[in-house]
C-alpha cells in the first residue's frame, strides 16, 4: 500500500482516530459510528464533521512508522502509524509567546476564515514544539482582547491572563504541521466536560511533559533523524477507541500487521517473525535469544499477546502460556512522566 492509498483509506474509515502535534501538545481528530459527516473529500485529504476537522497536505513526503506499544493490561497492545518528515522539514515556527496571526484565512471551514488565529507559544517549553505551531482560533471580541494584551508573553508566566481565558472560552484548537491541521471545535476538557477529555475530537496541552523537550513518547520508535508530524491510529483488534475491551477481531489485527509489514521498524518486524516461527514450529521458549534491546523485548511481548488471544487450540495456548512465563510477566514500565497523564 502506498502512503496516498493509506491516507485515503483511513480518512474514510470512522474507526480510524488521527492526531497532530507533539509530546504534550496534541489535537487529535476522532468519529463515531454513523456520526454525520459535513464534508468528505478523501482526493483532497479532507473530512469535516460538526466536532472536528482534519486537513492532509497532499504533497507532502510523509515517512510512514507503523508501531505497536506494550499495555499494563497483559490481553492489549496499543498501535499506530507515526507521519513523519526528516527534522529540517518538520520545523515550524517555534514561536515563544503568544502571537495574533491574523484571520485563519486557511481554516478547513469557509465559516471560521474571520476569526482571528493566535498561537499560543508552547516554543517557549523547548525542543518539544520544533514539529508543530498550536493555536486558537476565535471571533469572541473579549477573548481576542484578552489574548491581544498577552501578545509578547510566554502563557504560563506568571500573571499571563491567556490561558486562563482560553480554558473559560473554549476556542477552537488548531495544530498545524507540515503535513497539515487538524481543528478542534467541542469543549476543551475539564470542569465543562466532568473533568474528562470529551470523546471525538479534543486537545491536551500538559505543560510537565513539554518541559521534558521530548518531540514525541519514549514507547514510539522513530528513526532518528525524523520528527513525528502526525499519526493515524486503525482499528484495534482487542480495544475500542474509549479504551473498553472487545472480542478479538481477526479481520483488524491483521489489517494493521500488514501495515507494520509495510511501514515497520525492519528489527522489530523480523524479531516477530522469528519468534512466530518459532512457536509454529513447536519450540519451548529455552534457548530463544531476544536480540536487539528494548524494542526487541517489546516485539517478543506483543507478538505473545497476539498469539495468545489468536490461539488456534487449547495444546497451542498452552505452548503460548509457556513462552509468556518465560518472557512475559514483568510489569510494563511506563515512564513516570507518562504515567502520570496516561
Amino acid at each position: 500500500m502506498d502512503l496516498r492509498t493509506l491516507l485515503e483509506t483511513h480518512l474514510q474509515d470512522p474507526e480510524t482516530g488521527w492526531s497532530m502535534g507533539t509530546f504534550g501538545a496534541l489535537a487529535e481528530f476522532h468519529q463515531e459510528a454513523g456520526e454525520p459527516v459535513e464534508r468528505d473529500e478523501p482526493a483532497r485529504l479532507m473530512r469535516v464533521t460538526s466536532r472536528g476537522a482534519i486537513r492532509l497536505e497532499p504533497g507532502a513526503p510523509a515517512r510512514p512508522v507503523a508501531y505497536e506499544t506494550l499495555s499494563s493490561r497483559s490481553h492489549r497492545w496499543g498501535h499506530g502509524v507515526a507521519l513523519c518528515l526528516p527534522e529540517g522539514e518538520a520545523l515550524m515556527s517555534r514561536r515563544s509567546t503568544v502571537t495574533e496571526l491574523g484571520p485563519d484565512t486557511d481554516a478547513i471551514r469557509d465559516r471560521d476564515r474571520d476569526g482571528i488565529l493566535f498561537d499560543m507559544g508552547l516554543g517557549a517549553t523547548g525542543a518539544a514544539c520544533r514539529q508543530v505551531d498550536f493555536c486558537v482560533r476565535t471571533d469572541a471580541p473579549e477573548l481576542i482582547e484578552t489574548l491581544r494584551r498577552a501578545t509578547g508573553q510566554s502563557i504560563f508566566a506568571p500573571g499571563c491572563a491567556a490561558m486562563a481565558a482560553i480554558l473559560e472560552a473554549h476556542p477552537n484548537r488548531v495544530a498545524l504541521t507540515r503535513l497539515g491541521r487538524v481543528e478542534v471545535y467541542q469543549p476543551i476538557g475539564g470542569p465543562a466536560t466532568g473533568g474528562k477529555s470529551p470523546a471525538g475530537p479534543h486537545t491536551h496541552v500538559l505543560p510537565k511533559l513539554l518541559a521534558s523537550g521530548r518531540t514525541h513518547s519514549a514507547n514510539t520508535p522513530i528513526p532518528d533523524g525524523l520528527l513525528p508530524c502526525a499519526a493515524l491510529y486503525p482499528a484495534n483488534p482487542v480495544s475500542t477507541p474509549l479504551g473498553r475491551d472487545k472480542p478479538f477481531d481477526a479481520a483488524q489485527h491483521e489489517a494493521f500487521q500488514a501495515l507494520l509489514e509495510s511501514f515497520g521498524v525492519a528489527a522489530y518486524v523480523a524479531t516477530k517473525r522469528r519468534l512466530r516461527a518459532a512457536i509454529a514450529a513447536g519450540r519451548e521458549p529455552s534457548g530463544f535469544e531476544v536480540e536487539g534491546g528494548r524494542l526487541a523485548r517489546v516485539a517478543v511481548r506483543i507478538a505473545l499477546r497476539q498469539l495468545d488471544r489468536d490461539a488456534a487450540g487449547e495444546a497451542e495456548r498452552a505452548l503460548i502460556r509457556l513462552w509468556r512465563d518465560a518472557f512475559d510477566t514483568s510489569a510494563v514500565r511506563q515512564d513516570p512522566i507518562e504515567a502520570e497523564h496516561g
